[in-house]
């Protein structure tokens, strides 16, 4: 899980400095500060188990085993990305390791989730579905529709809502009425948890639970945690609706340097260890950064490539 998380952030901080010098085309969305969630959460699945994502999805990527030459190549719109350069960082997908995609959409993963139950279910597997979210998207409808059906069908769909405390630029005590978003819980039958989302064991416990319970066709579970997001809505976003001293608050409470900790005061690593497997994760981070800038663009002529469209008749699409 240490070594996730150090992927995780490597790897974000990477795709903030290339978008700062123009490498990375489009809006980027990081997950710096998050990474516990998506560790801990993805820590409970097997490669067939699914996951859908949302528009802050690298980490759920890289934590499901994302391959990072793919999604480095995606980010800078090259054609040996996973979607060709043609899906940019919003809409990263691998379906052969459960990946069923990040979303620009938001509230959209919800009713993939959903579907990727219905199909576990279905062919009678003990698969599941880990379905990551913000604060932001339990106001969407489909957030309780979702809900509301995997409930009554007890789909094996683990619901994870990353509740960073803000919906873009409006803060949670703006948009909700309620302090945790997992009471909305009740409402539909299914136990739901809040735990601290910088902390990789309570988020690998919470999930664990609800995995556990899941495989056993006793249905869904809510898991809220609460976590912060140290860059803006995205990349460029002047956050000044953030308060003073917010986010240096929540700095202090870094997953990474806490799960550290308990791996030195517990002789799991030494700091000499660590030392070396950041190095490594280095290697890694700056081996995807070459592999993406010397991938070629895609071609012009592959534009209508793998991409849904009707007939062309006559040079234009029906």
């Amino acid at each position: 899980m240490y070594l996730t998380m150090l992927k995780i952030r490597k790897f974000e901080t990477r795709a903030m400095d290339k978008f700062a010098e123009g490498k990375i085309p489009g809006f980027v969305h990081l997950y710096i500060g998050e990474e516990a969630v998506a560790t801990g959460a993805c820590a409970n699945l097997r490669e067939d188990d699914y996951i859908t994502s949302t528009h802050r999805g690298h980490g759920h990527i890289i934590a499901k085993g994302g391959e990072l030459n793919y999604m480095m190549a995606e980010l800078f719109g090259k054609e040996t990305g996973y979607g060709r350069g043609k899906g940019g960082s919003m809409h990263i997908a691998d379906a052969s390791k459960g990946i069923l995609g990040a979303n620009g959409i938001v509230g959209a993963g919800h009713n993939i989730a959903v579907g990727a139950g219905f199909a576990a279910q279905y062919k009678g597997t003990d698969q599941v579905c880990v379905c990551f979210f913000g604060d932001g998207s339990t106001n969407q409808s489909t957030f309780h529709e979702s809900m509301n059906l995997a409930s009554i069908w007890k789909l094996p769909v683990i619901f994870v809502c990353e509740n960073n405390g803000y919906g873009i630029s409006v803060s949670q005590k703006r948009h909700q009425a309620i302090t945790d978003v997992s009471v909305r819980a009740t409402a539909y039958n299914m136990p739901g948890v809040t735990v601290d989302g910088n902390d990789v064991f309570a988020v690998y416990e919470a999930v664990g639970e609800a995995v556990a319970r899941a495989r056993k066709g006793q249905g869904p579970s809510l898991i809220e945690c609460k976590t912060y997001r140290w860059r803006g809505h995205f990349e460029g976003d002047p956050t000044v609706y953030r308060p003073e001293g917010e986010l240096e608050a929540w700095k202090k409470k870094d997953p990474i340097p806490r799960l550290e900790k308990y791996l030195m005061e517990n002789d799991i690593m030494t700091e000499d260890e660590i030392k070396t497997l950041n190095a490594d994760v280095d290697k890694m981070i700056d081996d995807a950064n070459e592999f993406a800038d010397k991938s070629k663009i895609p071609a012009l002529e592959s534009a209508l490539e793998d991409v849904y469209t009707d007939i062309v008749e006559e040079g234009r699409v029906r």
